[in-house]
């Protein structure tokens, strides 16, 4: 093909500029299946005028037009619209922040362009790029293979059948439109498949909708993902709530037409009592909430798969953690080189490598993978420069790291005389020297020079090597005669914000523990550093051989797990499942997937981790470092303790709406509010529970205080309980007001305007008062809420509004209200502020 743009530079590829990719970006478009469209307004039109609210909020208008009352009619109508106008701004805004997160989540793809690596998301590969492909990744496109060591693929998402099929190389100037997905030796990679074994290097065919994968992508639209477990109960309680205000409604129906023959005034009644008892904020906060949380979090630099995820972070008891790239900063670097018959050497900035090295660091490299992505890799290319040049040497073939065998060995054709070729291996210290055949006290040896170098942090390696004969290599490493060569120790420094970080977590209530591959003597000492109890440390040998028993007898007082199996991290999960802790684990591997599963928040990297750790977790780390799951659990409290501030303050609303309609009903008395007050009210609620709340700054206590208990309920008897007394004395406060009115014979209207001007009043009262849980009201005062200054500026300023105009007034069949009613309406509200603020503590010891 003539347009590749590749060159050779040893074993590099350069791949696209940055300018032709863009080119091709934008003639192309991005790579991405068909996505189902968004709503359009007609239908978000059709699910608003679905909602109780605004049905009854119709059928008042019409009533109001019935008897004659146009401009209360007319004015219902403009609140109807404005509720319509509010719900298509929120789905709006919720369908942005669900893009941006859409968007953070597409599949990351290694390419080549301008001859270096680069992560790029999914949606940007474009035909022609060069993808560098391992173990665990997602193919991002359907790719020709221009190199394939010892590759294997899952293909069951387009084939059904889940046998791992074997890949080859092949030219892209071949014929590849008639090949299909299904059969081993393919040298082609299709879109949406797993790498599941091995690595290559491929160029790009087709993206998108020209994938083998795009063609079938339609039938993907129809999965329909289950409903959380917080939209489930809040459904449920609005639903009890719609029966008990349908009941009421009706009763009041009932009452007025028989008891006065009207009606008509029977149906406004029974309007206005149902519009006062349905909670239709539920749903909307928590839409609301949980799209705005999942997008604050990943300002945070973490990505929200499930939404589940938001609210079980803030119950999280234990934080499993492995250390490379999470703990360290995974930026590899040799440190030292011990040959075996030899003097070692630390090497730092200056230090010229001795002659006697030579051979150890070059059978490192050789050992290394050709394309290097991974940091130990890297670390050891790295140094190439410091050894002479090899020429004439081929690469053969690769032996990958297996689980139950941990070393990979390269084979290199060389040109010699004996035309064998040289078989390259590095690992763990024990495995390569259980390979090289070292005797008991050679072993013995070799075990005391790792855990000195281990004890100072350092990751350690075992190297050797072989001579073979190329024309008939082994099915596996232990069939070649290895030398051993030496260790050579790498350094990969603890991120500087990972000991706060992990003081946060024991503040919180939260134990972490490090599961890493590496040695013991490394992994405590970088524990130490980290701050991680140190007290305990079990090995996976020493696992292996522990029974259910046992393990759940140590577990609880080990905070460091070395040498550890991907495979045996899921059990592990399971035994602190076992104990009753609520599971947060990291994971990048594609054997980590059903650990991150089987937890109860699976967290997965996302620049190290592979496409099928990402797809099995609950939450992505955008960027892999331990501080931003710290971020994420202290992102999730305060999103869960705000979501609870606003169901709280929406029970308590909506106590002293519907008791003042019963209270009137009950003496007998005109009926103090209309529809259209219950609309103004609504008006002012629903942007106080998605704005206001939502921004609230998280308790001062957030991460000082133990996690929450999961199986508690979002709305759970302490929060209804404590949203009812704050009804209820709220409703003692204004219904007082309400009863001195009457009892001094204050006209209708008087009283009308008295009552529902100090329920505003009362209202803003609540909202401050419901800011926080822990701090007191002149912290919560004080505290910066942009929204809260704007929306209660807005109601006052439509308040005095309503009171400033005689058209208005008579709308709201308001009357006047002089210095003595201002006081009264001061005095209320503060004597409100005091008696919710005694009474607080005693429903709110914990924000859970």
């Amino acid at each position: 093909m003539a347009d590749r743009n590749k060159t050779i530079a040893g074993q590099g590829w350069r791949g696209l500029s940055e300018s032709e990719a863009a080119l091709r970006h934008r003639r192309d478009g991005p790579n991405e299946l068909p996505r189902g469209q968004r709503r359009s307004i007609l239908a978000v039109l059709v699910g608003v005028l679905k909602e109780p609210m605004l049905l009854l909020l119709l059928a008042g208008g019409a009533i109001y037009f019935l008897i004659g009352d146009a401009a209360e009619a007319t004015l219902l109508l403009l609140f109807g619209t404005f509720s319509v106008l509010v719900s298509l701004i929120q789905e709006s805004r919720t369908e942005r922040v669900l893009e941006s997160l859409r968007d953070l989540s597409s599949p990351r793809a290694l390419v080549i362009r301008d001859g270096m690596q680069m992560r790029i998301p999914g949606r940007d590969v474009v035909c022609g790029d060069f993808i560098i492909l391992a173990e665990g990744d997602r193919v991002p496109a359907d790719i020709c293979l221009l190199e394939a060591r010892n590759l294997s693929a899952d293909e069951s998402l387009l084939t059904g059948e889940s046998v791992p099929v074997r890949k080859c190389s092949g030219n892209p100037g071949d014929a590849m439109q008639g090949l299909r997905p299904g059969g081993d030796d393919l040298p082609v990679a299709f879109s949406g498949t797993l790498v599941v074994r091995g690595s290559g290097m491929g160029e790009v065919i087709a993206i998108g909708a020209k994938t083998e994968i795009g063609k079938i992508g339609a039938s993907l639209l129809s999965l329909r993902p289950e409903t959380p477990r917080l939209q489930a109960q809040t459904a449920r309680l609005v639903r009890i709530f719609g029966a008990i205000a349908a009941i009421c409604s009706l009763v009041v129906l009932v009452y007025y037409g028989l008891r006065w023959k009207e009606w008509l005034d029977g149906v406004l009644a029974g309007i206005t009592l149902g519009m006062s008892l349905i909670p239709e904020e539920f749903p909307v906060v928590l839409t609301v909430f949980t799209a705005m949380g999942a997008w604050r979090i990943s300002r945070a630099h973490v990505l929200t798969r499930k939404a589940a995820a938001i609210e079980t972070l803030g119950a999280a008891t234990v934080l499993c953690t492995d250390k490379t790239g999470t703990l360290t900063e995974n930026r590899m670097s040799i440190a030292e080189l011990r040959p075996w018959k030899g003097a070692g050497i630390a090497i730092g900035a200056g230090i010229r490598l001795p002659v006697d090295c030579y051979d150890l660091l070059a059978t490192g490299i050789a050992a290394s993978a050709v394309l290097p992505s991974d940091p130990i890799d890297r670390a050891f290319h790295a140094m190439s420069d410091q050894l002479p040049a090899t020429t004439g040497r081929q690469f053969v073939r690769e032996y990958g790291l297996q689980p139950d065998l941990l070393a990979m060995t390269n084979v290199w054709q060389e040109a010699s005389a004996d035309g064998k070729g040289l078989i390259a291996a590095k690992g763990a210290p024990e495995t390569i020297g259980a390979l090289s055949g070292l005797n008991a006290d050679e072993l013995d040896m070799l075990r005391q020079n790792v855990d000195e170098m281990g004890r100072e942090g350092m990751r350690v390696l075992g190297i050797a090597r072989a001579r073979g004969d190329l024309g008939a290599l082994p099915g596996s490493q232990l069939g070649f005669n290895y030398q051993f060569i030496g260790l050579v120790g790498l350094r990969d420094p603890l991120r500087t914000d990972v000991p706060a970080a992990v003081a946060q977590c024991r503040s919180a209530g939260i134990r972490v523990v490090m599961m890493t591959g590496d040695y013991p003597a490394t992994a405590g000492a970088i524990a130490a550093a980290a701050g991680i109890d140190t007290a305990g440390l079990i090995t996976g040998d020493e696992l292996e051989r522990m029974d259910e028993a046992a393990l759940d007898a140590q577990i609880g007082h080990t905070g460091i797990f070395a040498r550890i199996m991907p495979q045996q991290k899921l059990r592990l999960v399971e035994a602190f499942k076992r104990r009753g802790d609520v599971v947060a684990m990291t994971g990048d591997g594609v054997n980590d997937a059903p650990a991150l599963r089987a937890a109860h928040i699976g967290i997965a990297m996302g620049g190290r981790g592979t496409d099928v750790a990402r797809e099995a977790a609950s939450i992505v780390l955008l960027r892999d470092d331990f501080s931003s799951v710290v971020a994420a659990i202290r992102l999730g409290r305060r999103i869960y303790d705000n979501l609870r501030k606003a169901m709280a303050f929406i029970v308590a609303v909506h106590v002293p709406i519907a008791g003042l309609a019963l209270l009137s009903l009950v003496f007998g008395w005109p009926m103090l509010f209309g529809p259209i007050h219950i609309a103004f009210l609504e008006m002012v609620i629903d942007p106080v529970c998605t704005l206001v709340f939502e921004a609230e700054r998280e308790e001062e206590n957030v991460m000082r205080r133990p996690p929450r208990n999961p199986r508690t309920s979002l709305f759970s008897v302490n929060l209804l309980g404590w949203g009812f007394v704050q009804g209820a004395i709220t409703l003692l406060v204004t219904g007082g007001l309400l009863l001195y009115g009457w009892h001094n014979g204050v006209a209708e209207d008087d009283s009308r305007a008295l009552v529902f001007t100090a329920l505003m009043a009362c209202l803003a009262t609540l909202i401050i008062v419901d800011r926080s849980f822990s701090t007191s009201l002149r912290a919560a005062i004080m505290r910066r809420n942009l929204p809260l200054g704007i929306v209660l500026s807005i109601v006052a300023l439509f308040i005095v509004s309503i009171h400033s105009f005689s058209l208005s007034r008579e709308l709201f069949r308001f009357g006047t209200l002089d210095g003595g009613d201002i006081a009264l309406i001061a005095g209320a509200s503060l004597l409100l502020c005091i008696l919710l603020e005694t009474t607080k503590k005693l429903f709110t010891r914990r924000a859970d």
